[in-house]
């Protein structure tokens, strides 16, 4: 098995609660495991998963969280899962020991450290932008405002709607 892309993994890094997760089902597909099993070792070891490491998500976040994603109302999970912060996927490699489960686990907290940089990065550019507008005047507006729209993410492109009539 091929271990996903690192940007598949940020992909399932969420914000809920006002931290960075990554869900149950999400660790279970990665780990190659049934997501009750995941959860049996969790809860084998519930000692190791305090609740800043580890919390199940209420019924509206997840209703709301599955709106988000787009995913179907048949089948699936019919109980919130668990969302695991930062520390829990690293207290997992403690819980599941196998080879993909190591593999995987330092990709997860790679793809962490990767998110929490490129947020650093914009932030810093961002405030540094900042007081170079508030060091020059006027004349140099123009660019301040070019460059915050480079830093913009892009829309994306929508074709026209209609028929179109060639002249």
């Amino acid at each position: 098995m091929t271990l996903p892309a690192a940007l598949e993994l940020q992909d399932r890094i969420v914000f809920i609660r006002h931290q960075r997760v990554m869900l149950s089902s999400d660790l279970a597909a990665l780990y190659g495991v049934e997501p009750k099993v995941l959860m049996q070792a969790v809860k084998r070891n519930i000692e190791r998963f305090p609740d800043d490491f580890m919390f199940q998500l209420s019924k509206p976040e997840w209703v709301d969280l599955k709106s988000q994603i787009v995913t179907s109302s048949w089948g699936g999970a019919r109980v919130p899962p668990y969302a695991f912060t930062e520390q829990g996927v690293a207290m997992l490699s403690s819980v599941l020991r196998s080879p993909r489960a190591v593999q995987v686990n330092i990709e997860i907290m790679r793809a962490f450290v990767r998110l929490r940089r490129m947020l650093s990065e914009n932030r810093a550019l961002a405030e540094r932008l900042e007081q170079l507008e508030q060091q020059y005047d006027e004349q140099f507006k123009v660019v301040f405002d070019a460059l915050r729209q480079l830093m913009k993410a892009p829309e994306p492109k929508r074709r026209p709607i209609g028929f179109i009539a060639e002249a």
